[in-house]
């Protein structure tokens, strides 16, 4: 039988621009999944795992900037999608849910693959939406429509984010032969205009005036994507000693006139004396250093936040303004409305020139290891091309590497290890350019079924760096002090990407020194019609060890 209000859905969803859908097997969703699988204009894919299939979404929509679909069975399926929407609402990634649901009289019923799907999401989607489960009167299928449109508009309106819509479904799922679907019904499509906000003349002379209590200001850009017109303004700012900018490898904002090593010498209580601002300017969502936190925190600087809309967190806890408006707009008029101490961005300056000469020299004299390897992996990655890093080690060693050019993706809405891969997956869906995935093994390994469809990704690389433990415990003081360590907090494993390799039909090199890696990367980026994983083996004790010894290093250089 075919429920034609679905079918509006679907065909509401191509108008509105939703080109892409990932859906999951499942008999009860049949009726959703044949509309999105048949509708001309939409392309669909099938991943089976829903965590999985989630995260493959969120990695499409990130890169599109665009919502993708997502379409599961009712029942426990639609919990496996939890993870990545709760990333998307804190990355602000527009995705459109789409779950089949028993009617609501058979809910509590002991009924096959039925559970409680009302809001099952909390607060962690935009908005929750539950379809009609009859459509006997006109009004019924003027409200699905209703409905419908105000899911996606409420999706893709700034800040964008997940929406869920439930839709109970009784049997008939599927159509009988000669029962056509009809995409070219007339539909109410209800268009939603978004303005960016500019600053006013009388708004630029009140902060023009707020702007002359400051000299001693930092312009910190939290994590988004590249934008060329942000980052030429930045540019100009450092450059001219307007404010200083620091920058954490997942703002996409990095440059030669940006302050990328501040890793290796905040938490120096005398150098931080000098390094202290009286304003902090922040854009963007959240930052990687908790070193750059906890210093910022007890600046007592005053916090100004530029956002086009919704919400600003008080990260530092001195947030003071909230500035609404496009970002190139404000940073344009602090170009031109503020005087800067000199004095105090040569301090900043004269530190990062200082590790910047000293961090490569010091890590070629390191023992082999993650952080080494990975310092000479980064230099091999092509300039076109996109970098998704996994958390825990794996996104911190790369910020403590400074400077790179490539997209820099991560998963720090929620900053969990789940669905590394299958983010990565999802933006290799996107785009003909490689993607590297930077990988730990344990967030590796727990993303497995990432790989588990029948969809080419010959452009995705992956470097695994597998110390067959969790070694990032071994850097925190309160785990690295219990005996319990190795037992509770490192997970010792003994997988090897090998036998996966070979599960999913994957080129497959193992590094375990210099030499072996050097062979790993001489033919890693070539054009292949496979996939490829590059393992580095190591151990969690030397990392630990590797990595105290270069901050060691760099720290007795700065004096």
């Amino acid at each position: 039988m075919i429920i034609q209000p679905i079918i509006d859905l679907v065909s509401l969803c191509a108008k509105k621009g939703i080109k892409n859908a990932i859906l999951s097997p499942g008999s009860r969703c049949a009726p959703i999944s044949l509309a999105f699988a048949r509708h001309p204009e939409i392309r669909t894919r099938t991943i089976s795992d829903e965590r999985s299939a989630a995260f493959i979404a969120l990695g499409m929509a990130q890169q599109l900037e665009k919502a993708v679909v997502l379409v599961c069975t009712s029942g426990s399926a639609a919990y496996n999608y939890a993870p990545a929407i709760a990333e998307a609402y804190f990355q602000q990634i527009p995705l459109v849910v789409i779950t089949a649901d028993r009617p609501q009289e058979w809910i509590d019923q002991w009924d096959g693959q039925t559970i409680r799907q009302t809001e099952i999401f909390g607060k962690h989607v935009k908005g929750f939406f539950s379809f009609p489960d009859e459509f006997g009167h006109p009004d019924k299928i003027w409200y699905a429509n209703r409905l419908a449109n105000e899911a996606i508009n409420l999706a893709c309106a700034l800040p964008a984010g997940p929406v869920h819509i439930n839709v109970p479904l009784r049997e008939p799922f599927y159509p009988e032969i000669e029962e056509v679907f009809d995409f070219n019904k007339k539909i109410k499509c209800i268009e939603q205009l978004q303005n960016t906000a500019h600053l006013s003349e009388d708004f630029k002379q009140k902060l023009s005036a707020s702007l002359s209590n400051y000299c001693k200001i930092i312009i910190v850009p939290g994590q988004q994507r590249p934008d060329s017109k942000i980052q030429q303004t930045l540019d100009e700012i450092g450059k001219e000693g307007k404010a200083v900018v620091i920058t954490d490898t997942i703002s996409n904002m990095q440059s030669e006139f940006t302050v990328n090593l501040h890793d290796h010498f905040i938490g120096n209580d005398h150098i931080n004396q000098k390094l202290k601002p009286d304003l902090i300017i922040t854009f963007g969502k959240s930052i990687i250093s908790k070193g750059l936190k906890l210093f910022l925190r007890k600046s007592n600087a005053e916090h100004w936040h530029i956002q086009p809309g919704g919400y600003s967190p008080d990260i530092f806890q001195s947030l003071e303004k909230i500035v609404s408006c496009e970002i190139v707009s404000f940073l344009q008029f602090f170009m031109i409305n503020v005087e800067t101490d000199l004095s105090f961005v040569k301090s900043w300056l004269e530190l990062e020139n200082k590790v910047k000469g000293n961090l490569n020299p010091i890590l070629k004299f390191a023992e082999f290891g993650e952080y080494k390897a990975l310092n000479t992996c980064l230099k091999a990655i092509p300039e076109h091309s996109k970098i998704h890093l996994a958390n825990s080690m794996a996104v911190r060693y790369v910020n403590f590497l400074g400077y790179r050019q490539q997209e820099i993706i991560c998963n720090r809405g929620t900053s969990g290890i789940d669905g590394s891969n299958s983010t990565a997956v999802g933006c290799s869906f996107t785009t003909k350019d490689p993607v590297t995935l930077i990988t730990g093994d344990m967030a590796f390994f727990y993303d497995r079924n990432a790989f588990w469809h029948n969809y080419p990704i010959n452009n995705l690389r992956i470097i695994l760096l597998n110390n067959h433990a969790g070694g990032i415990f071994r850097l925190i003081d309160g785990p690295a002090k219990q005996p319990e360590l190795e037992e509770l907090f490192e997970t010792h494993q003994r997988l090897s990407a090998g036998y996966l390799a070979k599960d999913f039909g994957f080129e497959y090199h193992l590094a375990n020194d210099e030499k072996s890696l050097e062979m790993g990367l001489k033919n890693f980026y070539d054009k292949s019609i496979r996939p490829k994983i590059l393992e580095i083996e190591s151990k969690s004790k030397k990392n630990a060890a590797v990595l105290k010894w270069v901050k060691t290093e760099i720290s007795d250089g700065l004096f």
